[in-house]
């Protein structure tokens, strides 16, 4: 059992804990909110190493086995987790692998206390594969990048009929409402006073000077912003938030979970945020592309969902840009929820700085005209 492994950080797996781990006692008070649930707990099996909650799965008496997840009210109280909810039951009705938390004797998927709010799962059919993978790090083969592909494709054409308005004035969401403005920097100066704590934060770096690193980026995706379709995504998109059938390459998705960072963007940038999750070895001292991984994602997601040739420039011009929003949201969550100076420091300096230097590096820039070569022209990357 993985009870104080400590989590995964902004550089890899970290010992400290940020949110204390679930204990039995804690997870029979939550369970006793549920009808379904005739049972009590027995023992955990594992804790979760993910970083902005707290998971378990545990077992209860009756040998049933459930998932339980805290979060903090002030990073997603039971109105933010209601959002997320509503999208997972409009893609379970289009035929997609959702689990949806179980419903309380009140009818409502969450249980809250003064400072936290939990929700309950049943299991996921099939494997966890991924469950000791982080962000940023690739497909274990070519095979499961294609599924993942095909499987996002799918997602994006359900969303395409869900209409909701966009998440706000919270934390860790998928966002692309600066670089999606004229001018980045008002841009940024409209959008830092949403972010909880954030003008506090950014006050010890020189964020105005050091922004410009993405004027150029900024600059080249200007002209193709007005072919912009809103349209709700995942938000977070990478193998350890599937599921998998069995452990062969090629098995099929049984599960697609983790929508804490959904929001209303367009198909695009979350497909945009799916390659920069999953495609660039960030974690490792040599940023390493996964070409094979990456082209057999886009020809996965293609076989479902062509890609115009106006958003083919826009999936090359979002990359640079993607992770600007979350980056600096990464910032204030560790700065000011969980008072962990250096995580913070990382984020901006390593996460948003260092990924926007790379991509205004000479490797950088042969990535991303070798991208368009792959999506405009149709060429194939000749294997290292």
């Amino acid at each position: 059992m993985s009870s104080h492994l400590g989590q995964f950080g902004v550089k890899g797996i970290q010992s400290e804990r940020h949110w204390p781990a679930i204990t039995l006692q804690e997870a029979q008070t939550v369970l006793s909110h549920f009808a379904s649930v005739t049972t009590s707990p027995d023992h955990i099996l594992w804790h979760g190493q993910r970083p902005f909650s707290a998971t378990a799965l545990l077992k209860t008496t009756d040998q049933s086995t459930f998932f339980i997840k805290r979060h903090s009210n002030h990073l997603r109280n039971q109105n933010a987790l209601s959002s997320e909810h509503h999208f997972m039951h409009h893609l379970a009705g289009h035929h997609l692998p959702i689990n949806l938390p179980l419903l309380t004797r009140d009818h409502t998927r969450t249980v809250s206390s003064d400072h936290s709010t939990y929700e309950i799962f049943r299991p996921i059919a099939g494997l966890d594969l991924y469950r000791n993978v982080q962000s940023w790090e690739p497909y274990l083969n070519v095979e499961h990048a294609f599924t993942a592909g095909k499987e996002l494709a799918k997602l994006h054409l359900a969303s395409e009929t869900y209409h909701a308005p966009k998440r706000t004035g919270q934390l860790l969401l998928s966002c692309f409402d600066v670089i999606t403005q004229p001018d980045l920097l008002t841009g940024l100066q409209q959008w830092i006073p949403t972010q909880p704590g954030l003008s506090d934060t950014l006050k010890r770096y020189p964020w105005r000077k050091d922004i410009a690193l993405f004027f150029p980026f900024h600059h080249q995706l200007k002209p193709y912003l007005s072919s912009i379709q809103s349209c709700w995504g995942h938000g977070d998109w990478h193998p350890s938030n599937l599921f998998w059938q069995n452990n062969q390459p090629s098995s099929s998705i049984s599960g697609i979970f983790d929508f804490g960072m959904s929001n209303q963007t367009c198909t695009v940038y979350d497909l945009a945020v799916a390659l920069e999750r999953t495609m660039i070895s960030w974690l490792s001292s040599t940023y390493t592309i996964t070409w094979d991984r990456l082209q057999s994602f886009l020809k996965g997601y293609q076989s479902k969902r062509s890609l115009s040739p106006a958003e083919c420039h826009l999936l090359i011009h979002f990359l640079p840009l993607v992770h600007l929003e979350f980056a600096l949201s990464e910032v204030s969550y560790y700065d000011q929820l969980v008072l962990d100076s250096l995580s913070a420091d990382s984020a901006y300096y390593d996460y948003l700085l260092g990924h926007g230097e790379w991509f205004s590096s000479s490797t950088g820039q042969a990535f991303l005209e070798e991208l368009k070569n792959i999506l405009i022209t149709g060429s194939q990357h000749v294997l290292d």
